[in-house]
């Protein structure tokens, strides 16, 4: 294999893995919307399931390090 042919492939590679990322980004940023609205509202809640509310909090942060994580792996290396 010639060095042209194994950075074509390496480029492919990460060119398929940086759409990946970035799709699985789009998700991840719209289920930490959708459970900051689902807490926003029981949190309004008058009879409030301490137990559930915190549980998705806890879902909520645990979403933002994943976001973090895949925003940090999308943004080059500017030591390359």
């Amino acid at each position: 294999m010639h060095d042209s042919d194994q950075h074509d492939q390496d480029h492919d590679y990460n060119h398929d893995q940086n759409e990946d990322y970035t799709l699985r980004l789009e998700a991840l940023r719209l289920e930490h919307r959708d459970l900051d609205e689902v807490i926003q509202r029981l949190s309004e809640e008058p009879d409030i399931d301490d137990f559930q509310l915190r549980r998705m909090k806890k879902r909520k942060l645990h979403i933002k390090d994943q976001i973090s994580l895949l925003e940090s792996r999308l943004i080059p290396d500017m030591n390359a």
